[in-house]
C-alpha cells in the first residue's frame, strides 16, 4: 500500500522505521506537528519523526492544523491507501479521515478498550497493572473507540517507569502496526468492535496529578513515582520549595515514621506514608540537576521530624 505516517515524539520512530523497511508498502510521507521551541535557547526544532523522515527523503507536512485545507488538498493529491499513526498529537477531522480509501489506523499503547486516551501507559502504571500491552484500530469520530485490528500484550515489571515500559511497548508495536498494514492489504485482517464493558480513561497527567499525597499508602507513593517518570515528574515540597522524586524504593521494614515524615542514615533517606516508608533513592532540587538523596539530605541537614509536602 502506498502509506503517510502521522507522528511525533521519539516513541513513533520505530513504527515509521518498520514501516521504512517493508518490502510491501510505500510511506510516501509523513505527518507531524509543527517544529517547537527546545532547550534553554527554545530554538525551533523539529520533531523526532521528522528528523527520521528527512533522513529518509521523505516528504514532510507540518500543519498547523488538520482541518487546513492546502494540508487537506496536499494529502488528496498524495492518494494514500491507508494512514497509520502513532501519538500524531492532533485531532484528526472527518474530511480527513475519509482520504485514505482504508482510514486512519492507530497504534495505541493499551489493551483497548482501557486507558483510552492520552496517558495509557502512565495510568497503567500508576493504576497497578501487572500487564497492558498496544493495540491497533481504525480511527474514528469517538476517543480511541474505534475497531481493533489486533493486539500485543506486555508485562508490567514490579520497577517499570512509564519510560521504561513505553520504550517497550513502541518496538514491540511497530511490528504490529506492520503486520497490521500487511493484514489490511492482503485482506486477511478485518477491525472488531470493541467491547462495551471495560472502558477506562487516561487523560494527559497534569503537573498537580503528579504531586505526592504522603498520606497515601507506600505502595500507591511508589506507583505514581514511577508513572511519572519521566513526565510529568513526581514531586513533593521541602521547605518551601518544590523537590521532584525521580525513584523510590518499598521499605517496608520502616513503619514508625508519620506521612512526609524524613529519616536519614548515613546513606540513606526514608519518608513515611500513610502504610509503611519508602527509601528515596534519586530526587532533583529545584534549578538542580537530579541526585542521590542521601547526598541531597546531607546537603540540606534534614533536621529530626522534617517532612515533605
Amino acid at each position: 500500500m502506498r502509506l503517510v505516517f502521522a507522528g511525533t515524539p521519539e516513541v513513533a520512530v520505530p513504527a515509521l522505521d518498520a514501516l521504512l523497511a517493508s518490502d510491501r508498502h510505500e510511506v510516501a510521507a509523513v505527518v507531524t506537528r509543527p517544529d517547537a521551541p527546545a532547550g534553554r535557547g527554545r530554538r525551533l526544532v523539529a520533531s523526532p519523526v521528522a528528523q527520521r523522515a528527512e533522513e529518509a527523503g521523505i516528504e514532510i507536512l507540518r500543519p498547523e492544523r488538520p482541518r487546513d485545507p492546502a494540508f487537506q488538498e496536499r494529502l488528496r493529491a498524495i492518494a494514500p491507501d491507508c494512514a497509520p499513526v502513532v501519538a500524531y498529537g492532533a485531532l484528526l477531522p472527518e474530511s480527513v479521515l475519509d482520504i485514505p480509501r482504508h482510514g486512519w489506523v492507530n497504534l495505541h499503547f493499551s489493551l483497548l478498550p482501557a486507558w483510552r486516551g492520552a496517558a495509557p501507559v502512565q495510568h497503567a502504571v500508576i493504576a497497578g497493572d501487572e500487564v497492558t500491552g498496544a493495540s491497533t484500530f481504525q480511527i474514528e469520530k469517538g476517543l480511541d473507540s474505534g475497531p481493533v485490528y489486533g493486539v500485543l500484550t506486555e508485562e508490567v515489571r514490579p520497577e517499570d517507569t512509564s519510560g521504561d515500559l513505553l520504550t517497550r511497548l513502541a518496538f514491540a508495536g511497530a511490528g504490529l502496526l506492520a503486520a497490521t498494514m500487511d493484514g489490511i492489504e492482503d485482506g486477511s485482517l478485518h477491525a472488531v468492535p470493541q467491547p462495551a464493558e471495560g472502558v477506562t480513561l487516561a487523560p494527559k497527567l497534569s503537573v498537580n496529578d503528579a504531586r505526592i499525597d504522603w498520606d497515601h499508602p507506600a505502595l500507591g507513593v511508589h506507583r505514581l513515582v514511577r508513572g511519572c517518570t519521566p513526565a510529568p515528574g513526581a514531586w513533593t515540597v521541602f521547605r518551601g520549595e518544590r523537590l521532584k522524586v525521580r525513584q523510590v524504593a518499598l521499605a517496608p521494614e520502616q513503619s514508625a515514621l508519620a506521612p512526609g515524615e524524613l529519616a536519614t542514615g548515613k546513606h540513606s533517606v526514608h519518608a513515611g506514608t500513610g502504610s509503611h516508608a519508602v527509601e528515596l533513592i534519586w530526587v532533583q532540587p529545584q534549578g538542580k540537576k537530579p541526585m542521590a538523596a542521601a547526598d541531597w539530605a546531607r546537603g540540606v541537614r534534614v533536621r529530626p521530624g522534617e517532612r515533605l509536602g
